[in-house]
């Protein structure tokens, strides 16, 4: 005996039920490891099916893109409706966001290539004034399906909030509707559109973490809703803006965090609207905005006047330009 260990007697003999108890033993280890190989050559599996899947979605998406960006290219405008729907239904089931991505920028792209102008009514150019409204149709319907999906919760099946989206110098001659989206990532460009005679509508949406930009934007026309909007992160540019015709509505808007940038914009026809917004400080930005015509309401405002709002109205406020009491500087 050593350290109280008892030596084993090789002679001992084993009595049936501890034979049948070992030979159980052996058998669930055997069985133990049988399953953790099973388990293993299972998950392989799993990931190669996954893997295989995954190959075949995308390829079935590639031949499904392929098809729809033709559709884009023929010269009959319902062809072309289609496939904007097919890209449309594409995005929605892309495998991936990079492939969804890659149908919102097709579907932008389209907006910002050159078209032919309207023809006017002179029966001498029906024919092709009825193609251009054909095909005008085609472009309204792709702003139509951008606002659809921009609306759609994010995380949902069909929408695209999280995507970037690019119009930049798109001439915007129908409604876009953006009322309740939320713009909480990717980047939104309208820099240098042209908002002509059309309304947009961006009423009760939220800007929460996007960059929107609308540097030198020219609203010419029409109506532009920002009414009740939420404006609490990220960046919203309007740098450079000309203000020069319609309505631009930021009444009852809440400018509580990120950037709102105003800086050089130009007001100098049509009404803009602040009733009743709420502003806190640093939020919105008015340095070297210009302020020449038109009538510029911020009656109601609360919170502090927002950063060089007064120095561009001036000490003498024309009677156009409408402010809280509270921000004007005491009577001498």
């Amino acid at each position: 005996m050593l350290l109280d260990f008892r030596e084993i007697d090789s002679t001992a003999k084993l009595d049936a039920k501890t034979l049948f108890d070992l030979v159980k033993l052996s058998f669930g280890v055997v069985a133990g490891a049988g399953a953790l190989v099973a388990l293993v050559v299972a998950y392989r599996r799993q990931r190669v099916d996954e893997a295989g899947a995954h190959r075949e979605a995308t390829r079935l998406h590639t031949e499904r893109f392929t098809a729809a960006v033709e559709q884009l290219g023929s010269e009959s405008p319902a062809v072309r409706l289609g496939g904007v729907h097919a890209l449309a239904g594409l995005a929605d089931d892309a495998p991936t966001q990079d492939l969804r991505q890659t149908c919102v920028d097709v579907l932008c792209t389209y907006l910002q290539l050159p078209f032919t102008p309207d023809p006017g009514d002179d029966p001498a150019h029906q024919e092709e004034r009825h193609r251009y409204l054909a095909f005008r149709k085609v472009r309204h319907t792709i702003l139509r399906l951008i606002g659809d999906h921009y609306r759609r919760p994010r995380g949902t099946h069909g929408s695209w909030q999280g995507c970037d989206l690019d119009l930049t110098g798109v001439t915007i001659d129908g409604d876009l509707d953006f009322s309740d989206a939320t713009f909480s990532s990717g980047t939104v460009h309208f820099s240098g559109a042209a908002f002509s005679g059309s309304t947009v509508d961006f009423s009760a949406a939220t800007f929460s973490g996007s960059t929107v930009h609308f540097r030198g934007v020219t609203f010419s026309g029409g109506t532009v809703h920002f009414s009740t909007a939420a404006f609490s992160g990220g960046t919203v540019n309007f740098r450079g803006a000309a203000f020069s015709g319609g309505t631009v509505d930021f009444s009852l808007a809440r400018f509580s965090g990120g950037t709102v940038n105003f800086v050089s914009a130009t007001f100098s026809s049509g009404t803009a609207n602040f009733l009743g917004a709420t502003f806190s400080s640093g939020t919105a930005n008015f340095v070297s905005a210009t302020f020449s015509g038109g009538t510029a309401n911020f009656s109601r405002a609360t919170g502090p006047a927002p950063h060089g709002l007064l120095a561009a109205v001036g000490p003498s406020p024309s009677a156009a330009m409408t402010l809280p009491s509270d921000w004007l500087p005491p009577p001498p």
